[in-house]
């Protein structure tokens, strides 16, 4: 099973890209996906940006995913 964290890129170099996923940086590869920019929000898998994901659904994914974690703590 994969879990896909929407990651924002901050850096680019031809076809690569560091992403940030709050405040997590990794390398990944830009192959895959079409005109990326920095600031756009990709789903990464296996090291390659896959397909871009809109600010907002990227926001609330993070956002669902930081509630579930608080949830789990609290427990």
């Amino acid at each position: 099973m994969c879990l896909a964290i929407p990651s924002k890129i901050v850096e680019m170099d031809d076809s690569k890209a560091v992403i940030d996923v709050d405040g997590v940086r990794r390398e990944c590869s830009l192959l895959m996906i079409e005109d990326p920019k920095i600031g756009d929000y990709v789903i990464v898998h296996a090291g390659f940006a896959i397909q871009k994901i809109d600010e907002s659904a990227a926001l609330e994914s993070l956002q669902i995913m930081k509630d579930m974690v608080a949830q789990l703590e609290g427990s």
